[in-house]
């Protein structure tokens, strides 16, 4: 049998392409969001994990992401999993040998030399990454402050330009790139899929959050839960969000994104759910959850 192949946007079946250079907005310009959605006084950083698999970390990333930008944000996307699924879903070239996140953090390049516009959104840029990305964590691990290379970028890339989110989205396991992404960001957003063994890895992703604050990165807090994969018609679902608002009752979105075939399908496409579908609740849920995230940091101001 035959399988069919899904269509990618015609723009990178072309090799000889070359994305242009972007150039992000100069830090300490005003500027207005042109949008619904308020800009937070500082730039706000997320980490996404969730040590058990499915749950829909890269789905969140670029959704959320793509759903901030919409509403006239400046949002930034790391992508640190050798897969780029994240590069993927946000149309974005990301072939081998495409620079991009294992430039930044082996050469010391900064992000902007090798950050992308995404066509999902004006404002949304990605830094991709390739297969290469791979062999990464061999190769840190006799670089000096190994640990600290994306958090130095970041730094840098804050000092001159003007973004008011970053979204890192991390391969599954821990090690030195996830813990690259601990040392960077504030923030920790975990999405929690609402099926059986929902808690699963949650408990030891909290334990290994307890180890980064207390020696490498003091200023990192779990922020933000977001249930994903919610299906309103089954009993499960609505016990295992009991259950997660009962234990992160103040990190818990009040938004859960519902299962959704438009979700499932928009990937295969190069694009979020959000740009494939708007309309689909799928989308909906995402822009929701995004807006939330938005008034939720302008409400802890100060």
């Amino acid at each position: 049998m035959t399988q069919s192949v899904a269509p990618r946007r015609v723009l990178y079946d072309d090799n000889e392409f070359t994305p242009p250079p972007v150039e992000l907005p100069e830090a300490g310009v005003p500027r207005e969001t042109g949008g619904p959605l308020p800009a937070p006084d500082q730039p706000r950083t997320f980490v996404i994990a969730n040590q058990k698999g499915g749950v829909g970390k890269t789905t969140t990333a670029v959704n959320l992401a793509a759903g901030l930008a919409s509403g006239g944000l400046s949002v930034l996307v790391i992508d640190l999993d050798p897969q780029g699924n994240a590069s993927t879903a946000l149309g974005v070239d990301h072939e081998s040998g495409v620079p991009g996140t294992y430039e930044v953090l082996l050469d010391g390049d900064t992000i902007e030399q090798h950050v992308q516009a995404s066509p999902e959104a004006d404002g949304l840029w990605v830094l991709p990454a390739t297969i290469d990305l791979a062999g990464a964590e061999i190769g840190l691990v006799d670089v000096a402050g190994r640990e600290s290379r994306l958090k130095r970028a970041l730094t840098r890339l804050k000092e001159r330009h003007s973004v008011d989110y970053v979204f890192i989205d991390c391969p599954p396991s821990l090690g030195l790139l996830t813990l690259n992404a601990l040392v960077a960001a504030e923030e920790l957003l975990v999405p929690i899929q609402c099926e059986y063994y929902a808690l699963e890895g949650v408990s030891q992703l909290l334990r290994t959050i307890d180890l980064v604050t207390g020696s490498m990165n003091d200023r990192l807090r779990l922020s933000t839960i977001l249930l994903t994969m919610y299906d309103a018609r089954t009993r499960l679902s609505a016990q295992v969000a009991g259950e997660v608002r009962t234990h992160f009752p103040t990190e818990t979105l009040r938004t859960a994104i519902p299962r959704s075939v438009r979700v499932s399908e928009a990937p295969s496409y190069g694009q979020t759910v959000i740009g494939y579908h708007r309309a689909s609740a799928g989308s909906q849920a995402y822009l929701a959850a995004a807006a939330e995230i938005a008034r939720r940091g302008t409400a802890t101001k100060g």
